[in-house]
């Protein structure tokens, strides 16, 4: 037990990083690190991927607030790119949320998979990512990105447990953002899909009753997951902003590269 929550605090330190310098809440270290853990794990049954998909809308939602009300006092968030997307994005992340709770654990997987892969292969193959367009000022978000876009990025997002920043750091970015802006405000973004997905997946009807889980939520893990982001990401956020727009950029590809192969090695 004690070698387990060691294993995930390690992981959540990792997780606290990735939040600050990634935008990413927790989904894409926390599903691939949660669903391993849990599919090793005897008598774990068929729903580890239910489970790790629910944990990291949790953790997702206690690092997301935690780093964005740092962003906040440092002055890099910009209202117009938060709302009105964020409210887009909620309403797709509650619709995903329920979709979610009814796919089955493989098919879930294989999603989440393809989901990483597709999003690499954007990045790589249109321009604007690896290198912003060169504006004078960055452009707003049209209506058609605010509404549409948001509410499938919030209903993806909350599906695979993943908190959008992988979609909205690209379309930020592609508005001529620095990366370093475009992931701060992939932080407050990811907290309506990480709200709508902890309750839904907490409160979800006819899940197995098991010791230590709210709904699919696991409790452990979460703690021991946040034991490790949250000192990480108060650590972490005070050198953010340092890393060159370029080498930024391409580190955000590899680190999909690697949670892909990790989960298709943990058995797709």
């Amino acid at each position: 037990m004690l070698t387990s929550f060691l294993v995930l605090f390690l992981f959540g330190c990792l997780t606290g990083v990735t939040t600050v310098f990634f935008g990413f809440g927790g989904g894409f270290i926390t599903v691939p690190v949660v669903y391993g853990f849990l599919h090793a794990t005897a008598g774990s049954g068929t729903d580890a991927m239910h489970v790790a998909v629910a944990t990291s809308t949790a953790v997702m939602l206690v690092n997301a607030v935690v780093a964005a009300l740092a962003q906040l006092r440092q002055g890099r968030l910009r209202r117009e790119y938060v709302w009105p997307l964020a409210a887009f994005i909620m309403v797709g992340a509650v619709a995903g949320s329920f979709v979610a709770t009814w796919i089955g654990g493989t098919l879930l997987r294989v999603l989440f998979i393809v989901y990483l892969l597709v999003t690499i292969a954007d990045s790589l193959l249109r321009k604007g990512f690896l290198s912003v367009a060169h504006h004078e000022r960055p452009q707003p978000l049209g209506r058609a990105a605010t509404r549409f876009g948001g509410v499938g990025i919030g209903a993806v997002a909350s599906c695979l447990g993943v908190g959008g920043s992988v979609m909205t750091v690209p379309l930020l970015r592609r508005r001529g953002l620095p990366m370093a802006n475009a992931i701060a405000m992939a932080n407050p973004l990811s907290v309506p899909v990480a709200v709508a997905g902890t309750v839904v997946y907490a409160l979800a009807p006819a899940v197995p009753a098991h010791a230590g889980r709210f709904g699919y939520v696991d409790l452990v893990a979460c703690v021991a997951l946040l034991s490790g982001s949250l000192p990480t990401i108060a650590v972490a956020r005070r050198v953010a902003g340092r890393v060159p727009d370029r080498i930024h950029s391409l580190a955000y590809i590899a680190l999909l590269v690697l949670v892909s192969v990790v989960m298709v090695a943990t058995g797709i």
